[in-house]
């Protein structure tokens, strides 16, 4: 968000997208947890922001874990187009298993810039979007209530069925 406020300071034309199934805080703008907001606009697909994306400067895409696959492909086309492209979105599901598109995103990326909330346990930096209530439902939009950030350490200590194995 502070990226696109800058770009409007800027006097650069911005567009701001988010899926339409997100509608936690607000249904036409992209809200923060501490309540900030920027005004967006709510797409059903990733084909869509191309038509809402005509000559502008700079494109931001909130929430890319719940787009579809094509929007890498999309992301590509407008940066090749000289547009600047701002994308957030989770890398993990809540089971730690990498989510949606996002790690395709972070492959073609010209940049990354992995942003860490801190674990509410113990102030370490969080690794994962731990579930708070019980649901398989890989996609569960939640707020605060349905998720807390905490690190790996006090997930592992959470998760007694903690199956996956990493080596880092």
């Amino acid at each position: 968000m502070r990226r696109l406020k800058r770009a409007n300071i800027a006097k650069q034309k911005v567009e701001i997208f988010k899926p339409t199934i997100d509608k936690r805080y607000s249904e036409t703008e992209v809200v923060s947890h501490d309540k900030n907001s920027i005004l967006s606009t709510p797409v059903d697909s990733s084909g869509n922001i191309l038509l809402y994306a005509d000559d502008v400067d700079v494109v931001g895409i909130d929430e890319a874990q719940f787009f579809d696959e094509g929007i890498p492909s999309v992301c590509n086309q407008l940066a090749n187009q000289g547009v600047r492209v701002i994308v957030a979105g989770l890398d993990m599901d809540f089971k730690g298993i990498p989510f949606g598109p996002v790690p395709a995103l972070c492959a073609i990326a010209d940049d990354v810039t992995k942003v860490h909330a801190v674990c509410v346990r113990c102030g370490a930096p969080a690794y994962i979007s731990h579930r708070l209530v019980e649901s398989e439902k890989r996609v569960l939009i939640g707020e605060l209530t349905n998720y807390e950030p905490i690190c790996r350490n006090c997930w592992k200590e959470s998760n007694t069925a903690f199956s996956v194995s990493y080596n880092f």
